[in-house]
């Protein structure tokens, strides 16, 4: 077998990234756009010593589950990778991959709930991030086709909120016309590298972030002038990214007209978001979400609750109206105050948040006595660091509530917690529908109080 043979084959699972999995003559390949039980004429892509790549090229016996997608980029830069697959098919595979992630741990007596879906799995993201690049001698918004900075040029982004992608094509025409050239990362040169746009679900404000190579843009003045004016542009921000890198946003923001920020709720409290704030994409499955989380804490306004990667305040404010106290642990000073801040706006007294490390300082509040009766933790993809798992056994919350991002992560580390703690059941939800992303909400009860 060697890269660009033609075969017919049979695919028999889905990875967890939704590829469908083959084997010929027992070697396993890997293959885009393809389903369970579909018979398929694939070519292969690449070959490794263990596994391979494919990709189909024609579906010969399509699967029930399969549904139309209306243009493929969607699929090819990674938009919608399982758009092809219905929906909830969706919704089953995704409690399948924790189902499977548990059993390879001897933890199949854990109860997946079914997956919390969405009504209409589409607008559902509340930011976009669309890089710019020349293309033809022309400034061109798009994506990237998967596994390869090449820019595919789109208008239309099926996933994100109304507004969004004609704010986008409106902010591209302006630029056009300025004259502004597109970014070229072979060179680092060109001035504008991304357009980034944030929206209030509630409020219907937005924010229009230019990410720029340096500060000065001729003539970025009257660029703002004409982005300001568009429906419901509140906030215009300039980011500086000069660094040759990956990393989307620069450390330093310029508001160049409106408000450094745009605002929105959740559960009822407001908050404001900044260019650089971790906001949930999803603005109506976070309210299921953090909702979730909230009554598998089953609060009866009397505990102390911790809420670990705090962030701008979002989970520990929508608990804190349930305890008798919240606190926050967040490595970002900005968040914090953003936090804190937020706390005043709603008129929440009980509620403060610090800086901080969350291993380091829950390890100096056991070290002072204090106890704590709840803790709340929605940590990033790698998980629960192992130091934070050594001090959540030496304070003994009596009950944890764990939000995850990253079912492998999660499984990991709930293989390490069982000695201590009963696990309840995990409840799937899908923020990020079409994509095979995981969001997950676990309780777990202290076995010896």
């Amino acid at each position: 077998m060697k890269k660009n043979d033609q075969i017919i084959t049979t695919i028999l699972d889905l990875t967890y990234e939704g590829n469908g999995i083959a084997k010929v003559d027992g070697y396993p390949l890997f293959v885009e756009n393809a389903l369970p039980g579909e018979e398929v004429k694939i070519q292969i892509l690449k070959v490794g010593k263990d596994y391979g790549f494919a990709k189909t090229i024609e579906i010969i016996t399509p699967s029930q589950d399969r549904q139309e997608v209306s243009d493929s980029r969607y699929i090819q830069t990674g938009i919608a990778p399982l758009l092809f697959l219905k929906y909830e098919k969706q919704l089953e595979f995704k409690k399948q991959q924790i189902i499977n992630l548990l059993a390879k741990q001897h933890m199949d007596d854990i109860n997946v709930k079914d997956t919390v879906g969405m009504d209409n799995p589409f607008a559902y993201r509340n930011k976009a991030q669309i890089p710019v690049r020349n293309i033809n001698g022309e400034l061109t918004t798009g994506f990237y086709r998967r596994h390869s900075h090449e820019l595919v040029p789109m208008e239309d982004f099926l996933i994100q909120e109304d507004g969004i992608d004609e704010l986008i094509i409106q902010v591209r025409d302006i630029l056009r016309r300025y004259e502004v050239s597109a970014y070229n990362e072979n060179n680092n040169s060109g001035q504008i590298r991304n357009i980034m746009i944030r929206k209030g679900h509630y409020t219907n404000q937005f924010m229009v972030v230019l990410v720029t190579t340096r500060e000065k843009i001729s003539p970025l003045n009257a660029i703002a002038d004409e982005i300001q004016d568009l429906p419901n542009v509140v906030s215009v921000v300039q980011n500086i990214n000069p660094n040759k890198t990956n990393v989307l946003l620069g450390k330093k923001n310029k508001t160049l007209r409106g408000f450094p920020y745009i605002e929105d709720e959740i559960l009822g409290n407001k908050y404001r978001i900044s260019p650089n704030s971790f906001y949930q994409v999803n603005s109506l499955q976070t309210q299921k979400l953090y909702q979730i989380a909230i009554d598998k804490a089953e609060l009866t306004g009397k505990e102390t609750v911790v809420d670990a990667y705090s962030g701008i305040g979002t989970i520990g404010l929508s608990m804190a109206k349930r305890a008798k106290h919240v606190d926050g642990i967040e490595i970002v000073e900005a968040a914090v105050k953003d936090a804190n801040r937020n706390a005043t706006v709603n008129h929440i007294g009980n509620a403060t948040f610090q800086v901080g490390k969350v291993e380091t300082v829950l390890k100096q509040w056991a070290s002072d006595g204090k106890k704590v009766d709840v803790l709340m933790v929605d940590p990033p993809r790698k998980g629960l660091d192992k130091s934070l798992m050594d001090t959540i056994k030496q304070i003994q919350p009596k009950k944890m509530v764990y939000i995850s991002c990253n079912p492998a992560t999660l499984v990991r580390d709930l293989a390490s917690l069982v000695t201590d703690y009963e696990i309840g059941s995990i409840t799937p939800v899908d923020m990020f529908p079409m994509t095979n992303h995981i969001e997950s909400v676990t309780r777990l009860t202290l076995k010896h109080n």
